[in-house]
């Protein structure tokens, strides 16, 4: 998977972009949703920690990570693709950033509050996948999070951009109730999920409205959370 993504380092932006603009909606627009996801996740289910310490598992380029700065006390990327580690340091001087083979992560048990994946599990192979999310619980403290962020297969516009992308032509995409079991199967506790980026817009209006709608699975992607 390494190699794969190491053919984006410098373009992984536009790439994306490019599997959108149907939407006429900027790329940021989206990352911005999913930062407003998060904030919202650490506030109601790491309560009383303040600043967590994050690990963003397939972290890439780091393009999210500008979305979510302040808001940890330490916060590390890793990555298959040394290619995107290496542009991710160059963006992020803040980050601390490690390349690793996919197997085991480079960080000592327990070491963070919350581990996070954002549309990565999609790409793990199947067979792959429990081990993977292991490794994602492995690297949290005990009541911390596992959170992952995925693309909704039930949404057509979903596909849609999955099928313009053009490193998304190995995925395969999991339904939330799937996703929650296999956070059950690698040892997670109180699995949850709710869906996002129904509308777009980031009015308060629209926000509330789609937050009201979160349990259907309308939204575009789905936010899952687990307790390690």
């Amino acid at each position: 998977m390494g190699e794969l993504f190491d053919k984006y380092d410098k373009s992984f932006g536009s790439v994306v972009q490019s599997s959108i603009d149907f939407s006429g909606l900027p790329h940021s627009f989206f990352t911005a949703a999913k930062a407003d996801e998060l904030r919202e996740l650490v506030a109601t289910r790491l309560h009383g920690v303040n600043r967590p310490d994050m690990l963003d598992v397939g972290c890439g380029v780091g393009e999210f990570h500008p979305f979510v700065r302040g808001m940890f006390g330490r916060l590390c990327g890793a990555d298959v693709s040394a290619a995107s580690i290496a542009q991710a340091r160059i963006r992020n001087s803040d980050v601390e950033y490690e390349a690793y083979s996919g197997e085991t992560l480079p960080y000592d048990s327990a070491a963070f509050d919350l581990s996070l994946a954002i549309c990565v599990l999609h790409h793990v192979p199947p067979a792959l996948r429990l081990g993977f999310l292991r490794e994602m619980r492995r690297v949290v403290r005990p009541g911390g999070l596992v959170c992952l962020i995925e693309h909704n297969p039930l949404n057509p516009l979903t596909r849609l951009a999955v099928a313009r992308c053009e490193f998304d032509r190995d995925a395969v995409l999991l339904h939330a109730g799937r996703t929650r079991a296999l956070m059950a199967d690698a040892g997670l506790k109180d699995a949850r999920s709710h869906y996002f980026l129904l509308l777009p817009s980031a009015a308060p209006l629209a926000r509330r409205i789609e937050h009201g709608l979160s349990r259907i699975p309308l939204g575009a992607q789905y936010i899952a959370s687990a307790v390690a």
